[in-house]
């Protein structure tokens, strides 16, 4: 949950004569707009927040025209032809995409604040919180629309079992290794997002055995939060 200073680096590569290349998904079209601040080209899963509901496989490159030109023809002899089906379902995930990232920028900032209040709960990363080391910089780029539905939290003294044990319980929340879902969807970074990295590499990040990710979905902030207290009460 580090944010990036999308314009600086811009600023960095244009220097140097690179081009910078920005992956969006976290944030979506709705709270960021990289080309808008110096990026080069912008890249989205849209099996995420564009598409929305968990059922298509997609992606995209947003780029100038002119960069466009050079990426249409390396794509006629790479492929990569989206199916008629699946940008149907991305298209129609993209209508109602500014109603599900409000709502789930406030269940996510909803939910971060109550984590923070819970004994069994080491430390919570959301941009949103007053704490985060670069919360100015993503008030600062996210236009005060919102800080996203994306946070982590570390459970305290817990090994992989207990985090097991904790995602086994929950009912509503449903355990898988996406993100941007109308459903709220935890994982558990150090076997799935991060296994391929060692104990010590993981550690040097801060991707601890305690910790968890969780993509606020749209459900009711207080169901949300009840079933996260529910599961925590089984690891004792």
């Amino acid at each position: 949950m580090k944010i990036a200073d999308v314009p600086a680096l811009a600023d960095l590569a244009h220097r140097h004569g690179a081009q910078l290349l920005v992956d969006n998904t976290f944030a979506s079209p709705y709270l960021f707009n990289p080309l808008a601040h110096g990026t080069d080209y912008c890249i989205h899963s849209a099996t995420k927040y564009i598409a929305g509901h968990g059922d298509v496989m997609a992606g995209i490159v947003v780029t100038s025209a002119a960069n466009r030109r050079k990426l249409y023809e390396m794509n006629k002899l790479v492929g990569s032809v989206l199916g008629p089906f699946e940008a149907w379902l991305a298209m129609r995930g993209l209508k109602t995409l500014p109603l599900r990232v409000r709502q789930q920028c406030a269940n996510g900032a909803r939910i971060a604040e109550w984590l923070t209040t819970q004994a069994r709960i080491a430390h919570v990363n959301y941009p949103g919180l007053p704490a985060h080391p670069q919360h100015a910089l993503a008030r600062r780029l996210s236009g005060e629309r919102g800080f996203g539905g994306m946070l982590s939290f570390e459970i305290a003294d817990a090994d992989r079992l207990s985090v097991f044990r904790f995602m086994e319980a929950l009912e509503l929340c449903q355990p898988a290794t996406t993100l941007g879902d109308i459903y709220t969807l935890v994982l558990h970074p150090a076997t799935s997002s991060h296994s391929g990295l060692s104990e010590a590499e993981r550690a040097k990040v801060g991707i601890r055995e305690g910790l968890v990710r969780l993509s606020a979905g749209i459900e009711e902030a207080a169901d949300i939060i009840a079933d996260l207290a529910q599961a925590l009460a089984h690891i004792g």
